[in-house]
Parts: structure tokens; sequence; C-alpha cells
């Protein structure tokens, strides 16, 4: 009886050697430009307890309502895999202390795996990874046009320039409930015709009627008052700031009251980036009450997250290719008994930092010249009788189909140099 070949649930994925180049890019990137903005790497762990986020994202969101993977450990907690990144970073933040230390608290996450039971497509996963930054412990509107201006920057640096920030405000504890109730008294003649979520939103939150895909509640959201008419002096100032703060950094926006975003702990500023073709690739804004929320003394704090699966999509779709990866030189041995030379050559050239391969199989000479050029080594070491009489290797470029007989004490130098005149 055969084995059943077991496969990948359903709504992950693997990343495979080929596309794991693009992976590495957009981490790449990400780090310079988290390191350029002063931002610190933070890893929390992938599961929490499960009224972490109960309080912080919302028990009306649909991460809570339906998405979160939640189970009873064998201690008898119940615990979940998150769902989002800010919830654990703030946890973090409160349970080290780092709010009694100098202030702002800049952090970043680079490849975090989250989870949401949600209908897998394209760029959407069950298994998702997340980057993004968290500024905690700053009020002022400057750190809203920081974090803004990081995640255009990354999103720009990663090969999408043309990109634009929306921007809106949700207003404060101070606007916002006399706002919800106009929005209650615009949907209150039309329940019956909304969605079966958004009639549950309309008693237990109703700033999230906004936040609705469905297409028989998109002609009640067109025609809703505008949450930037009912903003008070303060949010409208702290708005106004952003927008100029963003405009002397040349960073292109437009005011979208659309933007809501689908947490219950924004407070004032939210934005997306959004690509003109490919729609938002990320988006955050200000929490000023979570810290408050989950323990700690009131805090104010911004940040976003961005999807790696979701940008790397985007970035294929616009033809941005990471490079494959590839060995930089392929030591073959031209004789049996040569192998245990060429096999010293590779390790003595990795240690010097030399992206080397060779032979594990036992191949011809012919074969290990056909295997260097499908793994595209840009260089061939041969390592053959009259070299190691002459303690010389000679080296192949496979571009060029040229060689070039060099000293075996010369040859980490040597290839250094033709990679760099080469632009590797």
């Amino acid at each position: 009886m055969s084995a059943v070949r077991l496969t990948a649930p359903r709504g992950v994925a693997d990343v495979l050697p080929q596309a794991a180049g693009a992976w590495q890019r957009v981490e790449a990137v990400a780090r310079d430009v988290f390191r350029r903005y002063g931002f610190a790497e933070i890893r929390t762990p992938m599961f929490e307890a499960t009224e972490l986020f109960l309080r912080s994202v919302g028990e009306d969101t649909d991460i809570v309502a339906k998405e979160m993977y939640t189970f009873v450990d064998r201690g008898g907690r119940s615990v979940t895999l998150r769902p989002e990144g800010t919830a654990g970073v703030v946890r973090a933040y409160l349970e080290h202390g780092m709010n009694a230390g100098p202030q702002p608290v800049k952090l970043c996450y680079v490849s975090a795996p989250m989870f949401r039971y949600d209908r897998p497509e394209a760029g959407r996963y069950r298994q998702f990874h997340q980057m993004g930054v968290e500024v905690l412990g700053a009020a002022a509107p400057a750190a809203d046009a920081e974090v803004i201006a990081a995640a255009h920057a990354l999103i720009a640096s990663a090969g999408l320039p043309d990109a634009s920030v929306r921007l809106n405000s949700v207003g404060d504890a101070t606007c916002r409930p006399a706002y919800r109730e106009r929005l209650r008294d615009h949907y209150r003649p039309h329940l019956e015709a909304l969605c079966p979520d958004c009639r549950v939103r309309f008693d237990r939150n109703p700033l999230r009627l906004l936040d609705c895909k469905q297409p028989q509640c998109a002609p009640f959201i067109a025609s809703a008052p505008t949450l930037a008419d009912a903003l008070c002096d303060a949010c409208r100032a702290h708005l106004d700031e952003v927008q100029a703060l963003l405009t002397a950094a040349r960073i292109p926006f437009e005011l979208d009251p659309g933007i809501v975003r689908g947490l219950d702990y924004y407070t004032r500023t939210v934005f997306e980036v959004v690509h003109p073709t490919l729609g938002a690739l990320c988006g955050g804004g200000r929490y000023d009450g979570l810290v408050e929320e989950l323990g700690g003394p009131p805090t104010p704090a911004v940040g976003f997250a961005l999807g790696v699966e979701r940008l790397i999509l985007a970035l294929g779709e616009r033809g941005v290719e990471a490079p494959a990866q590839a060995p930089e030189v392929f030591v073959a041995c031209a004789a049996e008994e040569l192998r245990a030379d060429a096999f010293r050559t590779a390790m003595a050239w990795r240690e010097q930092g030399v992206a080397a391969e060779v032979d594990l199989l036992g191949r011809s000479f012919r074969a290990q010249m056909r295997h260097a050029d499908r793994l595209g080594a840009r260089f061939v070491a041969v390592v053959g009788r009259s070299e190691a009489e002459r303690g010389t290797v000679t080296v192949r470029d496979m571009g060029a189909g040229t060689q070039e007989e060099v000293e075996a004490a010369g040859a980490v130098a040597y290839l250094r140099q033709r990679l760099a005149s080469a632009g590797a």
C-alpha cells in the first residue's frame, strides 16, 4: 500500500528557491529604509493570549469575528495565532518597560508571519507576511508624516515610484461620537437594504459601515456624510499639519474620506499607499488609545503594515524582477583524483566570502560544466592535473567564453575584480 502524498493546507504557500530572490530583495529594501529612518527591529511571538486581540483589534471587527485562528492549549489557555502585528508590539513595549525609557520608541518588523482564516486568492493567503513600523510615545503630526514617508519610501525603493498616499482622519473621542450618530441617521432608513454584516455594524460600530466591500452597500457609502466635515478643531489642525509636512517632503498624496481602516484602535490619521493600477499596497494610522487599552499609561502611537506577498505580486505585474540566486563560481575538477582538491578550493573560497559550488554527485568533467551552466554560474574554476602541478586554476568566464590561468593564491582577488567589473 503506497503512502498518500501530503500537500500544504489550503491558503498557505511555499516560497520556492526561484521565488526567494524576490523576497530577499524586498526584505533588503525594507531593512535599508528602516535603518535610514531610525527604526530598530523587534520580533514578537507568532501566538499571543486571545484577549490581546479582543481588546486591541476589537470584538466587532471581521478579524476577530471571522478570521482568527484561536485554540485552547494544553494548559487550558485560549491563544491566537497573530492576525496583525501592532498589538503584539504594544504588549512587548509595555511588558519590557520600553515606555519608561526615552521616547519615542521606534520599532520595525520584517516579513513577520500573520494568520487569518480568509478566502484564499491571488496575493492573499491564510498564512501571510507583513513588514511595518510603530512609533510609540510621539503625539506630534511629524510622527505621522515620518511613518507615511517611510511607507512611501519602501514601496518606491522596491520598484514602484509612482505610488501615492491616500490620507484621511477618523477623528478622536471628542468629535467621533457625534459623527457616529450622523452616520446612523443616514443609514437608518436603509437598514433592510444593507448586507447582514452592516446591520450588525450599525449598532456596534457604525464607522465600519464605511469599510464594507459588498456591492449592495456601496451606494450608501457614496452618499454618507464625511467625517472630514465633523472633525473638531484639534483633529483638523493635526490633519492640516500632516498635509503640510508631506507637501514639504514632496510626497504625493490626496485626501480620501473613504479611507477608514478596518481596526477599532485607529484615531485621527489613517492612510494607505496605493498604486494607480495595482490598488492599496499598505495601510496604517494613529492609535493613541491602544497602549492605555492594554494596561499602560496614555501613550500616543502611529504605524503602518505592508503585505509582503501583495508587494511582490505587484512588483511582478510591473516586471520588476529580482536577480536569480546563482553561484559566483563553480569549482570543477578535470580528473577523479582531484575531487578533494576541488572541494578544498571551494571551501577555502567560501571562507573568504565567495559564493562557490562544487560537484556533489561524482559527475564527469563535461557533466560538471553542463551543471555549472544550468546553475547560472558566472565563472568556472577548473582544477586539472597541470594546474595542480603549477599551483594555478583556470578561470573560465561562462558569459564571454574566455578563460585565463591564474595563481591559486590570487584567484579570490582575481574573481572579485572580475565580478566587480561585470557589475555582479
